[in-house]
């Protein structure tokens, strides 16, 4: 059986995420991530280092709306020294527990984590210093910026290197994304919607993201009868690096006749994502597959 705990009595559930980066304080990053549902609302701030630490420094929650245990947010301090790499969720998981609106904190630390990855702190003599700003500048800062970038997915793969160096290609990003201004705000900004929308025999789930240099809108149809993805599509009106990111993206469609059961979320790690994916691509399908209860 396929169906969503977030659809008991009714036909239709939206989740909206908004998270932004700050560069404070001058040796780290400010990351804030909102998480609202039709039922709850929280917010969760977290001070943390840049690449290779991606170290939590401080946090703190705030339950802005709805059905949210009281005692939540004081729960959040619990996560300073905490490195958000391999083992985050489970850390997470051990800080929210099952207490009402643990799981809009959760995901709001793995937004954390993802805007870790958007913003860095190349030393400003390092910028000033560049040749110019083309797409090759951006990706070699991209490589050296982040640790775990190298081989993530096919643009920092090495078809995508041969790319950027046969074929024009256009960066999305600018230099304040490596060294951004002293104290700026909103440096990074970023915003999701999920949706779920079950008509009939039909569930269709949407995932929308747009960022500075991202932009995605992502739908699945799932037959619930056959129990099969029906239908798969996604519109880029945004990628970092136009003319490499564009060549995974038709993966999506090889989504359509798999079978949505529980090995799914497994098998899209290579159906959608890997060094020949895109990782985008599989986060959004991801955060979908996790709203559903799947046998």
């Amino acid at each position: 059986m396929i169906g969503s705990p977030f659809l008991e009595g009714r036909d239709r559930y939206e989740r909206q995420t908004e998270g932004w980066t700050d560069a404070v304080p001058s040796d780290a990053l400010t990351h804030t991530v909102r998480v609202r549902d039709d039922d709850a609302a929280v917010e969760l701030t977290a001070v943390c280092t840049t690449s290779p630490g991606y170290e939590i420094r401080e946090a703190r929650g705030a339950a802005l709306a709805g059905a949210v245990d009281p005692s939540l947010p004081a729960s959040l301090p619990l996560l300073a020294g905490t490195r958000m790499v391999g083992g985050f969720t489970r850390r997470l998981l051990e800080v929210t527990g099952s207490r009402p609106g643990a799981g809009l904190f959760v995901d709001a630390g793995i937004e954390v984590a993802r805007l870790a990855r958007q913003v860095s702190r190349v030393p400003r003599v390092r910028v000033e210093a560049l040749p110019g700003a083309d797409a090759r500048v951006f990706w070699d800062l991209d490589i050296s910026s982040w640790v775990d970038l190298p081989g993530s997915c096919f643009t920092y793969g090495a078809q995508g290197r041969a790319l950027l160096e046969s074929r024009p290609v256009t960066a999305a990003a600018t230099l304040d994304l490596y060294c951004p201004p002293p104290e700026a705000r909103k440096v990074f900004h970023r915003r999701r919607l999920l949706r779920l929308v079950r008509t009939g025999r039909r569930l269709d789930c949407f995932h929308a993201m747009h960022d500075n240099v991202h932009g995605f809108d992502v739908h699945f149809e799932i037959d619930l009868d056959r129990g099969v993805i029906a239908a798969a599509h996604s519109v880029t009106s945004r990628l970092p690096y136009r003319g490499i990111c564009d060549e995974p993206q038709a993966r999506i469609e090889t989504m359509v006749g798999q079978v949505v059961d529980a090995g799914l979320r497994k098998r899209i790690q290579t159906i959608l994502g890997g060094e020949a994916g895109c990782a985008q691509l599989y986060d959004l399908t991801a955060d979908l597959l996790k709203l559903l209860s799947l046998a």
